[in-house]
Formats: C-alpha cells, sequence, structure tokens
C-alpha cells in the first residue's frame, strides 16, 4: 500500500462514508492503516444545517476531512429538483470547509464534478477551462454550488494559510452505485434497463437523447485510490482532475451493456429528452504530475463487475 505511514496517527471524518463512492474511500483508509474513520450519517447529522455541522466537530475532531457528501443525480433529477441541488451542495460544503477552517483541521479535501465545466469546453477539458463559460443547463445548479467550493478552498489558502485541496471526479461507476432509475446516472440506468427488457422479452429498450453524447467514466474503486493519493501527497491551490482518459459516446455505451447483458432487441431513442452536456472528456495530466494518479481499471471489465453486482443484490 502507498504511504501507509501516512494514516496511522490520523483521525479522519469522510462525510458521506457510507454512499457509493464514500464507502469504497472508507475500506482503502482501513486497508492503508487508519484506525481512526469517522462517518457521519445523514439521520445523526443533517449537514446542510450549520449547527449539526459544529455538533460533528465537536463529537469527532477530525486531523483531515474528505468531502464526499452530495445530492448528485442523473439528469433527470437535476431537471426535476435544480434548487435542491443548489442548495444542498452549496450549504453542505461551504459551512462545513468554514469550520474545518475556523477549528485548525490541518488538511480538507473537497470533491468537485465534472458537471462544474463549461457546456462548450474544449476536450479534453483542462482544469484552467472551468470558468471560461457556463455549465450545461439540466446540470449547472449542481455544478455551480461545487464549484464554489474550489473558490473557497483557494481564498481560504490565499487568506488564512488554510489547507484545503480540491479533486473533479469525472462520471463514476461500479459495485454499490444506485440503481434507482429515477435517480440513477446513465451506467446503471442501462444495465437495469437492459437486464429488465431481457427479462420481461421486450422488443426495444427506450433511452434519452440521441446517443450521440461522450462521456468519460472513471471506476469507483479507481477515484477512491486518486482521493487517497491526492490526500496524501498534494497540498497545493490548483484543482486537479480525477479521470480515466477515456471517452464513448451514449449510442456506443448502450451497445455495449447491452452486449455484456445479453440483450439482443432495438433501441429506442427518444429525442425529445435531452441530451446533455455534448461530450465530456478529462485531461488527466495533471493528477499523474501532482501525485501519480492512473486509473487502472479496464472499461469492460469495470462494466463486467458492476453488471455481476447489480445481478447479485438488485432483491436487496
Amino acid at each position: 500500500m502507498t504511504e501507509t505511514t501516512f494514516w496511522n496517527d490520523k483521525r479522519v471524518t469522510v462525510t458521506g462514508g457510507a454512499g457509493f463512492l464514500g464507502s469504497f474511500v472508507v475500506e482503502k483508509l482501513k486497508a492503508r492503516g487508519a484506525k481512526d474513520v469517522f462517518v457521519p450519517r445523514t439521520k445523526d447529522y443533517d449537514l446542510t444545517k450549520v449547527e449539526n455541522i459544529r455538533r460533528m466537530f465537536d463529537d469527532f475532531m477530525p486531523d483531515l476531512v474528505i468531502h464526499i457528501a452530495a445530492l448528485a443525480g442523473g439528469i433527470g433529477a437535476n431537471r426535476e429538483r435544480p434548487a435542491e441541488f443548489f442548495y444542498n451542495n452549496l450549504m453542505m460544503g461551504v459551512p462545513l470547509m468554514h469550520e474545518a477552517y475556523a477549528r485548525g483541521v490541518p488538511k480538507f479535501v473537497s470533491l468537485g464534478t465534472i458537471c462544474s465545466y463549461p457546456k462548450f469546453a474544449p476536450v479534453p477539458f483542462k482544469e484552467e477551462y472551468l470558468w471560461t463559460g457556463y455549465p450545461e443547463e439540466t446540470n449547472a445548479p449542481y455544478g455551480l454550488a461545487k464549484a464554489m467550493l474550489l473558490v473557497q478552498a483557494q481564498t481560504y489558502r490565499e487568506q488564512y494559510g488554510f489547507n484545503a485541496i480540491y479533486l473533479l471526479p469525472v462520471n463514476l461507476y461500479g459495485p454499490r452505485d444506485n440503481f434507482d432509475l429515477k435517480t440513477s446516472h446513465v451506467i446503471p440506468a442501462l444495465i437495469r434497463k437492459f437486464l429488465e427488457a431481457k427479462e420481461r422479452g421486450d422488443a426495444e429498450v427506450p433511452l434519452w437523447g440521441d446517443g450521440s453524447p461522450t462521456r468519460e467514466f472513471l471506476y469507483v474503486e479507481d477515484a477512491a485510490e486518486g482521493i487517497l493519493l491526492g490526500a496524501e501527497k498534494y497540498n497545493g491551490s490548483e484543482p486537479v482532475n480525477l479521470g480515466s482518459g477515456m471517452e464513448i459516446s451514449i449510442k456506443d455505451l448502450a451497445e455495449t451493456i447491452a452486449r455484456l447483458v445479453g440483450y439482443e432487441g432495438k433501441f429506442a431513442w427518444d429525442t425529445s429528452k435531452p441530451n446533455g452536456q455534448p461530450r465530456r472528456m478529462l485531461d488527466v495530466s495533471r493528477a499523474k504530475e501532482y501525485f501519480g494518479f492512473e486509473a487502472q481499471m479496464g472499461f469492460e471489465e469495470g462494466l463486467r463487475r458492476t453488471i455481476e453486482w447489480y445481478g447479485e443484490n438488485k432483491g436487496k
């Protein structure tokens, strides 16, 4: 394991540590020798309320905070609840980082989102493109709320010397993902749709948009590794992309998942539904240069593991 001694004497708070990405971060922390990891649960600490943030710090005063908790979802969820996506993410993140600074927490790791990038940013997205335009409309409230944490991290470092870093993961996928069709992202949604269509013998599956947009995907365990490498080795003000450096169209993605689950019917593209951002792919050179992160999981192997996990857990 890398940098195992880094974690031995650290008290670590992982917000969102019971969620999809957070659960892998917590597992990797423990594998690296972290003995004191605190995961605040929503039922005990609603982090959109500052009094709960303060109580959380009173209950467990960490040496390092990894802020993963977020209200997130696919295009449909973002369109239906834009105000909630803006408010909850802003009000979780900004007071949390401020309270960490005010209490002298030595390091704060904040996660951004690829949704913060401008709609027509040049591909691959370099970190310096973040402020060159407005995000794609369907997820702009979420993307902008998360981008404010970058502004906060940089200004608190400049004025107070506070060590907050900001990492930007691309779309994640993998075991333990959210497969609820109302709120899920594209990979779990396609896996579930195709498996259920196969079981029912459906001749075709309705899909959003026209299949032309491109996306990049990062396997969840790779993302967790990137976050911990950043926590261990990076102490700078610049945002850092975490991605795989691959790009695939939604059409090709759908065909790949259909093949892997054994669905042989047709796709019915509903062009009345939004495509979302036209293209998404990150420039991942900064993460490699600054803290040696490179994605390891092959895409089809990652998809197979995700499909297998869903098949084993869908009734639970």
